[in-house]
């Protein structure tokens, strides 16, 4: 009965040490992290890696002429920054052209229209179509329609988008790019023009992807520039009869073959963990792709270098993912969930930059509630970069956003993306449009993420599955 009490010293003792050694190891992560970020913050690396991006690649549609070219320059620059590991693996991509897009009102008051052909459309009949428009405010709107005030006509989709801090307005507004073709096709519309999703009030148009249904017609499908739609309106309450005719030649090629391209950095400790962080390699083909997302290539890669730069490697590896064909429909995201299905197990967290390079304010994760608090704990430092700790809600981003169905969890860095949508699939998508500020700050953000989840001590699952 005696030993009793020195088993209990002893196991004071044990706790009490093991306490200490778990806050000595916090202590020195927090202090790698802040040297990170002030590393990353005033480093110029991400800003070269855009630029040499944009400028030595530029457009790179999936399924394009420059498709290929990106492929290989990411896997020459994961090459040049020292990686440990680089690889490809093959996406089926669709191949769209793009072709010509006119516009013009042909009554009461005969003027051109500044429009783009959205991303999967088919074309107009060669000499184009020409008939009386409809409108509608949404979506919404269109599908309460009956079919005799919609069938022979062009369905004009009239929704603005709202400007947010965290891009919701996009949300409300997108179904009638996406979903606008069939909802007009089964009441029988000739085509459907769209005001662009867009905060801009620049004479130019959106493009974007939008979907047909087996078994739906396929309509031709545009979007008009904010200051074209504001004009549609203008005539509109002069003359509710307004016929336009529509030109557009794009064309389904077929398919192809494109890349997820993929660096890594090896953990010292739990090598089979994964911290993934990862952008999409593709993009429109009418700017340059600098923000969207050549932006979150740059903020990725370079965190990775960051990492790489340290005297020791983090426990997890850190693993950089370039994802082909985000614009397309997510298909390079759905395609890695595939080829990793029997490897997502180790996937520790994930999370994806796509909303340009607007400054992180906050980040959210979707981990264990129980775990939630502890998390936030060990995220604590990104305080000293601007990063405010938030909810357990994120869903990742794109191409990340089917992973917590599978159980694995994911974060949200939050971007103020007040301006994104003015440049969102446009020609003005351009480096010009970046701040290197921001730009360095989102690396920073990126950085500490991605070095401190490689040290985690915490069990992040099982997560609540959306």
């Amino acid at each position: 009965m005696k030993t009793l009490p020195s088993l209990s010293l002893a196991g004071i003792i044990i706790t009490s040490l093991l306490g200490c050694q778990s806050s000595n190891l916090q202590y020195q992560d927090n202090k790698t992290s802040h040297q990170l970020q002030q590393s990353a913050v005033n480093s110029n690396l991400g800003y070269d890696i855009v630029e040499s991006l944009t400028v030595e690649v530029g457009p790179r549609l999936a399924g394009g002429k420059n498709d290929l070219v990106a492929v290989k320059w990411a896997e020459d620059k994961f090459k040049s920054l020292g990686y440990d590991k680089v690889y490809k693996e093959p996406v089926k991509v669709p191949v769209w052209s793009r072709g010509d897009a006119s516009a013009e009102v042909v009554s009461p008051f005969p003027q051109p229209l500044v429009i783009t052909a959205l991303g999967g459309s088919v074309a107009t009949p060669e000499n184009g179509l020409t008939a009386e428009i409809v409108r509608f405010h949404t979506l919404a709107d269109l599908k309460k329609a009956e079919p005799a005030q919609v069938k022979g006509k062009i369905v004009f989709i009239d929704q603005k988008t709202e400007r947010h801090k965290a891009g919701n307005g996009y949300g409300k507004s997108v179904g009638g790019r996406s979903k606008g073709a069939i909802a007009a096709a089964k009441k029988g519309a000739v085509a459907i023009v769209i005001r662009s999703i867009g905060t801009d009030h620049d004479r130019m148009a959106h493009t974007g992807a939008m979907r047909y249904k087996d078994g739906i017609k396929k309509i031709p499908a545009a979007a008009l520039s904010a200051p074209d739609a504001n004009q549609l309106n203008a005539i509109l309450k002069r003359d509710k009869k307004v016929v336009i005719s529509l030109k557009l030649s794009p064309q389904h090629l077929g398919y192809s073959t494109s890349y997820n391209v993929i660096g890594e950095i090896k953990g010292q400790n739990k090598p089979e963990e994964i911290v993934l962080i990862g952008a999409h390699l593709d993009s429109w083909d009418e700017g340059t792709g600098a923000l969207d997302d050549g932006a979150g290539v740059s903020i990725v890669m370079a965190a990775g270098k960051h990492i790489l730069d340290l005297p020791t490697r983090p426990a997890r590896t850190v693993r950089v993912v370039l994802y082909a064909a985000e614009e397309l429909g997510l298909i390079g995201g759905k395609q890695y969930v595939k080829t990793h299905k029997n490897e997502l197990n180790n996937h520790y967290i994930a999370a994806e930059s796509d909303f340009g390079a607007g400054y992180i304010y906050r980040i959210d994760v979707n981990v264990a509630p129980q775990k939630f608090e502890q998390v936030k704990n060990e995220l604590s430092s990104m305080k000293i970069n601007g990063v405010e700790l938030g909810n357990n809600e994120a869903g990742g981003g794109p191409d990340v956003s089917m992973m917590p169905s599978l159980g694995v969890p994911v974060a949200s860095l939050r971007q103020d993306g007040r301006d994104y949508f003015d440049y969102h699939h446009t020609p003005n998508d351009t480096i010009d449009k970046i701040d290197p500020k921001a730009l360095a700050q989102n690396i920073a953000a990126y950085t500490q993420f991605a070095y401190l989840m490689a040290q985690s001590t915490t069990d992040l699952r099982p997560i609540k599955k959306k």
